[in-house]
């Protein structure tokens, strides 16, 4: 699975964010900052999401298992 990264020039630098992920955006002062940054946000983004999800299924019978996205 490949996901979209935008990047967007401002002035002071530039504003970066994930398409299909929601929530995962950052910003720099370079692009090469900005992309760092943005790997950096989806981890946390993906780690808050599992966390909240971990909550919501504690105490439940769940089976939970690897899942790969291939295109």
């Amino acid at each position: 699975m490949t996901l979209t990264a935008v990047f967007q020039k401002f002035p002071d630098g530039y504003v970066g964010f994930v398409e299909e992920l929601p929530g995962a955006n950052t910003q720099g002062r370079t692009l090469e900052e900005t992309r760092e940054n943005l790997a950096e946000a989806v981890e946390m983004v993906l780690e808050a999401n599992r966390q909240l999800a971990e909550e919501n299924i504690a105490g439940h019978d769940v089976i939970k298992e690897e899942f790969n996205l291939a295109s």
